[in-house]
Order: structure tokens, then sequence, then C-alpha cells
């Protein structure tokens, strides 16, 4: 296990000045700072300003100045070329971009080389093309009296307030930032305590993209002392926000005193059925993806397993096997196929569910304990399956955000559906069928986001991403994610006088 990190990059995430204000590293006002980890050994590996409301006042009001100043008015070819520079800079960047959020998160580098930066890149370059191309129309009214011309303009709401999670911190902030910077917004971005380190260094790439001082800023902190200022601050006119759904229900309250939008792509615990005519080795590699891809943290999930009863032993069997198999180790040692869960808290949160479900009659078919073999101070939780459990039970109900699979039988499409969308909440969903028919049937019945067929987690920049119910609102991905970020305006041309 080595790390190839550049000493400049290694004295950065040494540094307790990781807040970004007017493209420049600062402290915190209060000088206070936190301590962050490396989950596969539970060592600390630097500090981080802790940022508070004095910082995050000085950011917002920064990011306006800039939008006003800079940003707001710039030409669209201007937005355009500073966002795919950034995608550019980010690709040639991805060694040491990848080793700074495994070693910030933990996951395996072979996920973090192969996914979350050339995903981030991806999100830049396919919004720097929409840069060009927000377009309002020209509307055929017929006015009561006299000739008109009208037309709508979509124009940026200012300054975005960004509040980001742990799970996949460089792309989930592009979901957020490369849309609000095409659409000509300055930005305030929070990621999360555990893991702030990758959005510091974005923003010194976006200087050297050609983004004007001011227009992405980072307070890097805690929930309750700089995302909430953020959210009721004045001058941010939208939130956008990925995270639980809790936080998210304060993050609505807090913003409704101040009448602004925002934007929550929440929790999910959706279900991954298996019919009896699937491919059954595919939908068994499916559901591996589905549930131990970055640990299990991830919002979609394929957390309930629904199997159809008929192949419901030879499913259980061959997914135990499978699980039993991974290789758990540090993100940056060589084979890991599962690292560590992202704190000592997830790993304490993930166990309590697992030993809850045994309290409650399940069984383990798999997993099931911390992996303590594999590094004592790290954080990691091995492959779970748990079997014999009810939809009313904790573990069915309720997101457990780590590598830990339900896997129910089921009878028939009729109590699947109602069984699956029996769930509050309704952020994603996959169906394995070799029938055509059933498989456009079921996902038009299911109550879900996003509906995968013969696939788990399959995710591009031009698709809308987002859940139903309780999962939340709005949409990150795709030329949707570009309503949350522009406001319309309409002009009416008298053509009279």
């Amino acid at each position: 296990m080595t790390t190839l990190l550049p000493e400049r990059l290694l004295a950065s995430v040494r540094s307790s000045d990781s807040i970004v204000i007017n493209g420049e590293r600062r402290a915190s006002m209060s000088g206070e700072t936190f301590d962050v980890f490396d989950p596969g050994t539970g060592e600390v590996i630097g500090q981080a300003a802790s940022g508070g409301e004095t910082d995050i006042d000085v950011a917002v009001r920064d990011a306006d100045r800039a939008f006003r100043e800079s940003w707001k008015d710039a030409k669209p070819t201007v937005r355009a070329k500073a966002l795919l520079r950034l995608a550019d800079l980010i690709e040639e960047n991805t060694a040491e971009l990848a080793q700074l959020e495994t070693l910030d998160n933990g996951k395996p580098l072979w996920e973090t080389t192969n996914f979350d930066v050339p995903m981030t890149a991806e999100l830049y370059r396919y919004y720097g093309g929409w840069a060009t191309k927000l377009t309002g129309d020209v509307l055929p009214v017929s006015p009561l009296f006299g000739p008109a011309f009208a037309y709508t303009r979509r124009e940026p709401f200012g300054v975005v307030g960004a509040i980001v999670p742990w799970n996949f911190p460089l792309m989930i902030s592009a979901w957020k930032l490369a849309p609000a910077l095409a659409a000509g917004n300055a930005v305030v971005i929070k990621p999360a305590e555990q893991t702030p380190l990758s959005a510091v260094r974005i923003a010194e790439l976006a200087l050297e993209a050609g983004f004007p001082p001011g227009v992405m800023n980072v307070v890097t902190g805690f929930g309750e002392t700089a995302g909430a200022p953020l959210v009721t601050h004045p001058l941010v006119r939208t939130v956008a926000f990925t995270g639980s759904g809790e936080v998210g229900k304060l993050i609505m309250r807090s913003a409704a005193d101040h009448l602004k939008p925002v934007h929550l792509e929440l929790g999910g615990k959706s279900p991954n059925i298996i019919m009896a005519d699937a491919d059954i080795p595919s939908a068994v590699q499916g559901a591996m993806l589905g549930i131990f891809f970055n640990q299990g943290e991830v919002c979609c999930a394929g957390s309930r397993i629904y199997v159809d009863a008929p192949v419901y032993d030879e499913f259980v069997d061959a997914i135990t096997t499978h699980a039993g198999s991974l290789k758990l180790g540090h993100g940056l040692a060589e084979g890991t196929q599962m690292g560590p869960l992202v704190s000592a808290e997830q790993l304490e949160r993930v166990g309590g569910f697992v030993e809850r479900s045994r309290e409650d009659g399940a069984t383990v078919a798999v997993g099931g304990e911390r992996a303590k073999d594999v590094n004592n101070g790290g954080y990691f939780y091995r492959p779970t399956v748990v079997t014999g459990t009810t939809d009313d039970m904790e573990i069915a109900r309720e997101e457990v955000f780590g590598p830990v699979a339900v896997v129910m039988p089921f009878d028939g499409e009729d109590d699947v559906l109602r069984r699956a969308n029996g769930n509050a909440n309704g952020l994603a969903a996959a169906v394995w069928t070799r029938d055509v028919s059933r498989a456009h049937r079921l996902a038009s019945q299911l109550e879900a986001g996003t509906v995968w067929v013969n696939a788990y987690n399959m995710i591009d920049p031009t698709m809308p991403f987002g859940g139903y119910k309780a999962s939340g609102f709005g949409r990150d991905s795709g030329a949707e994610a570009l309503l949350h970020y522009t406001q319309t305006k309409s002009v009416w041309v008298n053509l009279d006088r």
C-alpha cells in the first residue's frame, strides 16, 4: 500500500487552510479545526478548518460579488470554455484525485480511478456543452389589445448553496456545481466533514481552468455550524442538497422561512427484483454491484432483494458464496475489492442494524460482523446477506447505508409490486427478467425515479437522477438539472409603440 500523491498535495491534506474564498485558501475565522481520518487505518491524516457562520457570510458575500461583477454576464462561450477546461484538468490529474478520494473516503482505488474521477470529468464536460445552449422561447401570444412580441429568458438565481455527502464527494459535488456554473450562478459548497479534501482541490483546479475568483467557494465544517447558516443566508437564492431525509426536512423548514427553493436528493431503500425467468448468474452479479459497490454506501443501493420463490434458494446460495469471497482491504492496497466504511460512527450504525435484525428473528447468511482481521484500526464491515425477514422489520424498511442486503422471496408480480412500492422511499429499483413486456410493465408501475432493467447502478451525465416520495424532489444530471439553477423571466414588447 503506497500513496503516490506529490508532496504539495500531501502538505495540502495536512493543512487546516481548507476554506476557499475568492480563490484563496484560508483558516476558519475562529481558528477551529477538526481531524480528517483515513478510514482504512482509523488514523488522523490531517486537519480541516471548522467553518462557521462568519466564514459562510464572507464566502456568500464574495460569491455574490463575483456573480454580479464577472460571472452573471460572462459570455456563454467563456463559461463553456472554463467548464470544458476543468474537465480536462480533472482527467489530467486523475491519479492524484483518485488517491485523494480514496484516502478521504476509503473506497478502493480502482473505483475512484475508473468511476468517480472519470464521471466527475464527464459531468463538467457535459454541462460545458450546455452553457451555450440555454435558451428561452418565443411564444405565440394573443393579447387582448394590440400586437406584442413575447419571449422568455432563463436567468441564473445568483448564489447557490450546495451541501454534499461523503459517499461520492467528487461526483455529487459536480452534480451541483457543473449545472449551476453553466447557468451563470456562483456557488458556495459545504462538503461533508468526513470528506473535505477533494472539494478544496477542485476549487484550485477551477481557478486554473479560468473561473474568476469567488465563483466557486468552499467552506469546510459541520452541518449545524456551517450548513445551517448557508441555507438561511439571505443572499443564497437556492439550495441543493444530497443526504439523509432527516436533514432534508430541516433544510426545507429553514428554507421555507426565507421562501427560497430547494432541490433535495435524499435516501433510498431500493428494491432489486429477480424474476424466475432471469439469467440468475447475471442477476447475482448485478445484485452484488447493487449492494456492495462503494461498500453499500450508495443512496440508490439495491438493499431489498426480492427473488421469485422458485429460484430463491439458488439465488441465496450464489450471492452468499460470492459475498463471502470479496477481498476487503485498504483502498490503496492492490487487489482490494471492497474498502472500509467511511467512519467509526458509520461502522457502529451498520453493525447496529444487523444486530437488531438478529434480535428480530432474521438470519445472517454471511457476514454480519466487523472485519477486524483486515486492519484492526480500519472501519471494515463484512459483506452481509440477511434472510428470514419480513417487510416490516427495521432492516428491511430503513436505509442501512452499508454492505447489507436483505433477500426475501415473493410470489408473483402483484405481490412484489405491492411490497416494492410499500416503502416510503422511491429513489431507484431494478428488474431482472427475459420477458420484454414484463420488464416495461414493471418499470412503469414501480414508484422510483430510476428503474434499471437487467442492470444496476448504470449512470450517465445525460440521464436525470432523483427520487419519488420520501427520496426527495428535483433531479441531478441531464438537461432537467438546469431547471433548478435557472429562473424564467417573461418579456413583453408592445409592437404598437
